[in-house]
Formats: structure tokens, sequence, C-alpha cells
């Protein structure tokens, strides 16, 4: 089988109007010559109001803006794009700029609707986000490959290989739907050497524009590559400013680890938990449709440096304790035992939502209670009603925060729960409920979300990290 790539590049990886974008042709270049490659392209990031912002945030704005009455000025979006234009060849540029300014009517035609409607939801913000952003900068992205003499094409809307179901701004990916739209793509790519696309963007089977939630161009990534499987030796690359690291670099500084090797699980569960490494819906939806294939996180900057996703890593897990790791803004629920089965089943089948875990269960008067630690409290606020529909006895406490350690062989480091604990005592912080699990491959701590406590936190059990002794 022919070996296929595909490449995930996010804002970050595009840089402040394109200025990674060299970089990024390095690299394709690279993973060309061994491989057909689909570059998956998100929004690119600018510099708004003096800070970096990406277009995506710029065109919700704007569509907040037109919703309620107010004015909207598409050069804030046009600008950036302007700027990539500087990379095309001056053959191509008037094309280039051409279709510039066509996606920028379609987006500017959809925000002169929701100012009319005073409404910006569904189709017209799929469309908005969808002809401002990521369908936009694919195109643009090809005009840039070809500048650099790379054969190249883009995935025309027409011929989309991402089919969802009609829930417009939180789409759900139909892998059969989708596998039988994937014969112009396929051409494509058999005719050319890279496939530029965007992320984030699904369409219906009756055409109309969807969006994932926030973080979907990983989504599209992995649904290309679980639709090329089966005709290709396919990779999953996300093209990033490191590999993955024992926490996030921006919380722990000092004795940070490079990590080689990841199991699904173990990416998924770090993904659910705070760590910017994948979505890991994408992973959840691999492994749903039964494909094994590695996934790598690429350090652009040292593209020697990546970290290996795969089904079963095998004995190169080095480390036990892989990540530590935390989220706040989190909410427990606690409902009868018999009423929370009603509720996974309708947030599973009616919600498609999947962002919480089931705590350790507990009895009180003989009744079993569940705890479901949800990982957004923001959602449980917006769907309180919705939740205790199913339960008006339940109770639900916000403001609360995690810390994770997660590894699929902790379970051969002594006392390392007790030792945890014991560092987040040490450092004043006050442990509201433990759930460790040998099965599950992660130990949740949960405290109060107040100020630094889960950085501090997080800080403190790495800190114990590098002196666990293991058998």
């Amino acid at each position: 089988m022919q070996n296929l790539i595909v490449a995930k590049f996010g804002g970050s990886a595009v840089g402040a109007d394109g200025v990674l974008i060299p970089t990024i042709i390095g690299r394709i270049n690279e993973l060309k010559k061994d491989a057909k490659v689909i570059a998956v392209f998100s929004a690119p990031l600018t510099v708004h109001d003096g800070r970096q912002r990406s277009l995506t945030d710029i065109a919700l704005g704007m569509g907040q803006k037109a919703e309620s009455g107010q004015g909207f000025d598409i050069e804030e979006i046009r600008r950036p794009y302007l700027k990539i234009l500087a990379l095309v060849d001056k053959k191509l540029q008037e094309e280039c700029r051409k279709t510039i300014d066509s996606f920028l009517e379609k987006a500017s035609v959809s925000l002169k609707e929701a100012s009319q409607k005073r409404e910006f939801a569904n189709e017209t913000r799929a469309r908005v986000l969808a002809y401002s952003g990521e369908i936009l900068m694919s195109n643009v992205m090809s005009f840039v490959l070809k500048s650099a003499g790379i054969k190249a094409d883009v995935a025309s809307f027409d011929a989309w290989p991402i089919v969802t179901d009609k829930n417009i701004e939180s789409a759900n990916f139909l892998a059969c739907q989708s596998s039988q739209s994937l014969k112009g793509m396929e051409i494509l790519l058999e005719q050319n050497d890279v496939i530029s696309i965007g992320g984030f963007i699904g369409k219906t089977e009756d055409g109309l524009e969807t969006t994932y939630e926030r973080g979907g161009s990983d989504r599209t990534a992995a649904d290309l590559g679980i639709l090329f499987s089966k005709k290709y030796s396919t990779k999953i690359d996300f093209e990033k400013d490191s590999a993955v690291l024992s926490a996030d670099p921006r919380i722990v500084k000092d004795k940070l680890e490079y990590i080689t090797h990841l199991s699904y699980n173990e990416a998924r569960i770090a993904g659910m938990f705070g760590m910017k490494i994948l979505d890991p819906i994408a992973i959840k939806e691999i492994v749903e449709n039964g494909v094994d294939m590695p996934i790598i996180i690429t350090d652009m900057g040292r593209p020697d440096r990546i970290t290996t996703i795969e089904r079963s890593p095998g004995d190169k897990n080095g480390h036990p304790l892989k990540i530590v790791t935390g989220k706040k803004n989190c909410a427990i629920l606690r409902m009868e035992s018999e009423s929370a089965e009603n509720l996974f089943t309708s947030l599973e089948k009616d919600k498609r939502y999947s962002e919480f875990v089931v705590l350790s269960p507990f009895t009180k008067d003989d009744i079993e209670f569940t705890r479901m630690l949800f990982l957004d409290g923001d959602y449980v606020k917006r769907n309180e009603r919705y939740v205790l529909a199913f339960d008006p006895l339940a109770s639900i406490t916000y403001n609360r925060g995690v810390i994770t350690l997660i590894g699929d062989e902790m379970w051969r480091v002594q006392q390392i729960a007790s030792k945890a604990s014991s560092r987040i005592g040490e450092a004043g912080l006050n442990i509201l409920n433990m759930d460790a699990q040998e099965e599950t491959s992660r130990i949740i701590i949960v405290t109060e979300d107040s100020g630094d406590n889960i950085e501090r936190a997080i800080r403190t059990v790495h800190a114990e990290r590098s002196k666990i002794k293991f058998v």
C-alpha cells in the first residue's frame, strides 16, 4: 500500500499572519518524499488589538456584533490573508486575490443575514466561520504550495469528504456517508502530491455547512485518516511547537521530560484533563471505527523530536507516570445511580457528549449514588435544567479543579496515590475527592478551583515524579 500522511497545521503552526508558512513548506517537502500528503489547516492567527488572536474568534466577534445590529468590518479578516498573499508567486497572485475576495464575500453575505435576522447561529454561523477561516485558508495555502513548486490542489466544498449529521454547531462525523463521498478527493490525491483541506468544517448530506466544536481540526485529520486507511498505509501527523512533555511547560518549568510514546488511552485521557495534545474525540472516533494507525506529534522546530501515539505501544513506555496535568472549571454531579444510568444514555445518544468521567459511587440510607465529574462546568450550567430533569434531588457542585496522573503502567509504582496526595497536602491544598483505579490508567485528585490551586498542585506532584522508584 502507498503511504499517506495526514498532516494537521493549527493556527499556532501557521503563526501570526502566516509568519511560519515557510517552515510549513519545508515540513511538507520532507513529508512528501515518502508519502502522499493531505494537509489540514486551521484558521490562521493575526495580531488584533495588540495581541494574537485566531481569525475564528474575530469572526465570532463580528457575528455577535451583526446579531446585535452593530456594524462589522470584513477588512479585519482580509488583512491577514493579504499578508499571506505575498508568499504566492506573482503569476498566481491575481487568481489567489480573487479567491480571497470570493470567499469573504460569502462570509459577508452571511453576516448581513445575521444582522437582518438578529441571529448568529446554525448555518449562518457555520458559513461565516468556514468562508472566513478554514476553507479560505486551505485555498490560499494551495496557491502557496504551488508557488513553492509542489504539485498540489485543494479539496473543493462541492466534493467535501467530511459528512456529518445536522447538529450544525457541534456536528458528529458520519463515517459511512463520508466514505461514499470520498471519490472526488481520492482522484485529487492520485493526481497530486499534496492536497490542502480546511479542518473543523463538515457538510450534511443535504449540502449544509456544519462545524465541529473548537479543536475540531484535530477531528478532521483523524476522520480523513479513518476514511483513507483502507486504501493507504496511513499515519496522522500533528505539527506543533513542541512534542509531548510530562506536564504543561507553561505551568511546570523544572524537570520536564520529553515523552516518546503514548497509548491511545493515555493520550485521550491527557486531552480530556487539560493537556493540549489533541482533541480526545479524535482518538475516540478512530477507536470506534476500528482503525489502528499511528499518530505522531512533531516539534516543527526540531522535527527529529516526535511523540508516537499507538493503540498498544508495547515495551516502549518508559516512565510509568507519563503525564501530570490539571483542569479548572469542573463540576461534580451527585444523583441516584438508577437516574444516572438514564442520564448516561441520553448524553451519549441525544447530546453525543462525553466530556465527563464517573467517579466511585457511594451509598447513603441504603441508596446508591453516582458521582460524575464534568470537565466543563460551563456546559453543566448551560444544561442544568436538562441534567436535573433526570433527578430533581440531584446536587451539583461548581468551582472544582482536578489534578490527574496518567500512565497505563502506574500499577508498577509503589504507593503512588499516597505519595501524590501527601505532597498536595504538604502544599497546603485540601483534597476534596480522590479516585484511583488501576484499570483506567489515571489517578484523579479533586480540589477547590480557587486562585492558583491547580497550578501549584501540578507543580508539586510533578516534582515528585523524578523521585519515583518503580519495579
